[in-house]
């Protein structure tokens, strides 16, 4: 089964005015849609665009595993731990809130921003916070998260090459950059599919060069 949800159908959302733009694909903040919720163990998937001196103020999160993927551009990130960290396209950030952490997220650089911010809910609340940061992910590199059952699978796809879809519960693929074609639907940069029972699912074709991430999740959670 496959769910498709258009870039254009996202819920618009921050703060125009001081730099931030804001796509959401879930439910989030002050927007509420009880049948989007979540998918699998996905909650929210913010496309995230700061011009230059932008960004979020120190705030908290808890019980959330927050995985960040810069587009353009560099993220500034701090934290109540006392880490600093530059985040470039390429690399994976993950910061387990766990038991609560607070964070700072900004544009120091000069050139816009624009970052995809993924949060999936773990499997059991609490613990300690932590925090990663892989620089420069190759293509093809899976990069595992046990505390939510998921893993992030990275894809860089050249005109006319393939990738399987993984067999898993809940799948869930986003469009970074280029064109593919899944399962008859033409997806374009910020479209999503979301695909449940996906053993025998056809494989992601590439129209023109592409970015995908895609989430393979087997842990408990319920799709929508």
């Amino acid at each position: 089964m496959m769910d498709v949800r258009r870039s254009g159908e996202r819920y618009q959302g921050g703060d125009p005015a001081a730099g931030i733009e804001t796509r959401h694909a879930f439910s989030f903040g002050s927007h509420y849609d009880p049948d989007n919720l979540r998918f699998g163990a996905v909650i929210a998937c913010n496309e995230e665009r700061l011009g230059p001196g932008a960004g979020f103020d120190e705030h908290p999160h808890s019980h959330t595993e927050i995985v960040t993927w810069v587009v353009e551009g560099e993220l500034t990130h701090r934290d109540s731990t006392g880490r600093r960290t530059v985040v470039r396209p390429g690399d994976v950030q993950r910061l387990s809130a766990a038991s609560g952490v607070r964070h700072v997220e900004r544009n120091d650089g000069s050139a816009p921003l624009t970052f995809l911010q993924m949060w999936l809910a773990p499997l059991e609340p609490g613990g300690e916070p932590s925090y990663e940061v892989v620089r420069g992910i190759a293509d093809s590199t899976p990069y595992a998260l046990p505390e939510a059952g998921a893993m992030l699978h990275v894809r860089r796809l050249a005109a006319g090459e393939r990738t399987a879809v993984p067999d898993a519960p809940y799948v869930y693929v986003h469009v970074v950059r280029g064109e593919v074609t899944l399962g008859g639907e033409e997806l374009e940069p910020g479209d999503a599919a979301r695909l449940t029972d996906t053993v025998g699912a056809e494989a992601v074709a590439a129209d023109a060069p592409a970015e995908l991430l895609l989430w393979e999740m087997r842990g408990a959670g319920e799709g929508r």
